[in-house]
């Protein structure tokens, strides 16, 4: 079993809580937006880290994390991109290839709206951990933790940080 926090869209901002709430898990995900190095290089200094760049996020932290971030966490396949879209509403940079091969977890950011959508076409929990940080237009940060055991996601909890 792995113990999974997931944060997107800091914009610069890493609130203390993060660590507190994420003491737990065994991983950290976080779905691009970081805003800067420094910031991601504090969460890998944690926990075990994965990461995908975001729009906002300059050549030093496209240098060190990828677009897009496929792997296997146990036994599910995991595919984390910072502007995915979701169930019905997927980008045009996605959409081909996850109607093709599907992954049977979708991790987005960018929206910073929080989103936990079973995409029954294709079988595939997509999820949207919503904004950590203090930049943009949500009224309440939000991270999301949950479990990954062999092929099933469980325990999935929305954790909300306050206001901006």
């Amino acid at each position: 079993m792995k113990r999974i926090g997931l944060i997107s869209d800091t914009h610069s901002y890493l609130d203390d809580a993060v660590f507190k709430h994420f003491d737990q898990c065994d991983e950290i995900w976080h779905a691009g937006d970081f805003g800067t190095l420094e910031l991601a290089d504090q969460l890998a200094a944690f926990k075990p880290f994965k990461g995908v760049y975001g729009n906002i996020d300059g050549s030093d932290i496209r240098q060190q994390y990828p677009e897009n971030l496929r792997f296997m966490c146990e036994e599910v396949d995991v595919w984390m991109t910072h502007i995915g879209g979701y169930p019905d509403k997927y980008s045009p940079l996605v959409k081909p290839e996850i109607y093709n091969n599907p992954p049977q977890l979708f991790i987005t950011g960018h929206s910073h709206i929080l989103k936990v959508i079973y995409d029954k076409k294709i079988s595939c929990l997509h999820l949207n951990p919503g904004a950590a940080g203090k930049q943009g237009w949500q009224k309440v940060r939000t991270l999301l933790r949950f479990s990954i055991t062999e092929k099933r996601i469980h325990d999935l909890e929305i954790i909300e940080l306050g206001g901006k």
